[in-house]
């Protein structure tokens, strides 16, 4: 079981440099887990991906189902005193203070790309590329 980030679950569902990265995370470990604040945050890279005519509606509708599928039973709430602990004691966003709360209950890593929660917190985060390669 790992955490993933939004940026990795998106890699694996839109095209793009990152995807086979994200494919091979995947075959390495399939229980990705995320708090439920991935699929907000997907509804918006899918809404930017509508904008700019890169998907359509009906495309970025049937991803979403796709990656709720992925992610269903894996979803999880985190509770703020945990998450305002990790912002006062770092410089990430609360939204990435989420991931890394979740890793820390779980005991287990976050995969992501984010070089900023990756300094922050370089105990509990590991890179993408980092992952797939050990």
């Amino acid at each position: 079981m790992i955490v993933v980030d939004t940026a990795v679950i998106s890699y694996f569902f839109l095209a793009g440099e990152r995807s086979t990265q994200a494919e091979r995370a995947l075959l390495k470990d399939p229980v990705w887990v995320a708090p439920l604040l991935w699929r907000s945050e997907f509804r918006n890279v899918l809404a930017l991906y509508i904008r700019k005519q890169l998907l359509s509606f009906e495309e970025a509708v049937r991803i979403m189902e796709q990656a709720t599928s992925l992610m269903q039973g894996r979803e999880y709430q985190v509770t703020s005193l945990q998450v305002l602990n990790l912002v006062a004691a770092s410089i990430c966003s609360a939204y990435d203070c989420e991931f890394v709360a979740l890793a820390q209950d779980l005991d287990v890593s976050l995969v992501t790309t984010d070089k900023q929660i990756l300094r922050q917190f370089p105990t509990i985060a590991i890179p993408l590329e980092e992952f797939i390669a050990s």
